[in-house]
């Protein structure tokens, strides 16, 4: 079976408005012969096991727009593939160029040897090149810090970012610089062996001092650049588990230590927004809102500064531990918070000393 590499949900939805008819205009974005051995299945469910974070549904909507041909004719999601097929997807744009270029970027770097690097990375900068972000990303940098490394090819899958946070999440993430360290730290964190703990600011009072949210991570239908929940088991979405533990109350937000069971996308910000503690100032989530405490102006002025202090997720990745994949030793490091949410926490802890006391 060939094929060659797209597998990215926003180019697919943002390309699914072409009109079917203006061939001349369409450009190539992937492209696979099925194999000999292939049972006949319909086209959406074999796409959707082969474009790795394009969901069944997307694939769906690009069939309904024409985007999806069979031997150079345009099919619909139903049809059923067969062996020899060639299945194309075309957009009406060209695909962009993805490949990794050094960016001269400053990292925090934490720790180095000749088989990885620890990195605490800075709220406000994308992982890795996507949709509206091609340059300028931790993986640019990266590439620029090792470019004097003649086995480092940051295009090769098999060497760099073992796994991720979000753009607007600081903390720590390992990245290993050869095909066996990735393969090692890969295999710690899918057997979930490796530890990593997180804090947040949350939204409201927790009764409780300890915790554990289960529900699967799906995308949300109305809002594909956000996650729901799901029920433990629902047949959508994947299984997810995250423990907390209270650190700190400030009467209206709570700081909380959260320990990831599995590492779904977005797992923390949505399963606390499903348990009704939004992380403070997650827009996209709902913790941009005033959702607890008075309803007075001077309380209202003083939760908009916190937001100004602090204007993105109050999430940190503070810890990170894993075997070292040659030595064997367990390597733990820890970030310390960084200086705006640190300063939220004690605008917090002086706003509930003087009003509470």
């Amino acid at each position: 079976m060939t094929s060659n590499a797209f597998d990215n949900e926003e180019e697919l939805a943002e390309g699914c408005g072409l009109d079917a008819a203006d061939e001349d205009l369409l450009y190539e974005h992937f492209r696979i012969t099925v194999d000999r051995g292939q049972v006949a299945t319909r086209i959406d469910k074999f796409l959707s096991e082969h474009l790795q974070h394009s969901s069944r549904n997307r694939i769906q909507k690009a069939a309904e727009a024409g985007a999806i041909y069979v031997d150079g004719t345009p099919v619909k999601s139903n049809y059923k593939v067969r062996p020899g097929n060639v299945v194309t997807l075309m957009l009406d744009r060209p695909h962009h160029d993805t490949s990794i270029e050094p960016e001269e970027i400053a990292l925090d770097i934490v720790y180095e040897d000749s088989d990885l690097v620890v990195i605490n990375k800075p709220a406000g900068m994308v992982v890795h090149p996507g949709v509206g972000n091609f340059h300028g990303t931790l993986v640019n940098a990266i590439a620029w810090h090792l470019r004097d490394n003649p086995d480092y090819n940051p295009n090769d899958p098999e060497v760099g970012l073992v796994h991720r946070i979000d753009k607007d999440t600081s903390g720590l993430l390992v990245v290993a610089k050869t095909p066996e360290a990735k393969r090692s730290l890969g295999l710690q964190f899918f057997n979930k062996t490796t530890h990593r703990s997180y804090n947040a600011l949350v939204w409201a009072n927790f009764v409780e001092d300890t915790g554990r949210i289960e529900g699967n991570i799906a995308r949300d239908p109305k809002d594909r650049l956000r996650m729901t929940v799901l029920p433990p088991g629902s047949e959508l979405g994947k299984p997810a588990v995250t423990h907390y533990k209270v650190m700190e109350r400030f009467g209206y937000t709570t700081l909380v230590e959260c320990i990831l069971e599995t590492g779904r996308t977005h797992q923390i910000r949505a399963h606390m927004r499903h348990i009704g503690h939004p992380l403070f100032a997650d827009e996209r989530y709902g913790g941009m809102e005033l959702l607890r405490g008075e309803r007075t102006a001077s309380y209202r002025a003083f939760v908009q500064n916190c937001f100004k202090l602090c204007p993105r997720q109050a999430l940190h990745a503070r810890t990170l531990g894993f075997v070292h994949p040659r030595t064997g030793q367990q390597m733990d490091f820890t970030s310390e918070l960084p200086e705006d949410m640190q300063l939220l926490i004690a605008k917090w802890k002086r706003y509930i000393k003087t009003t509470h006391t």
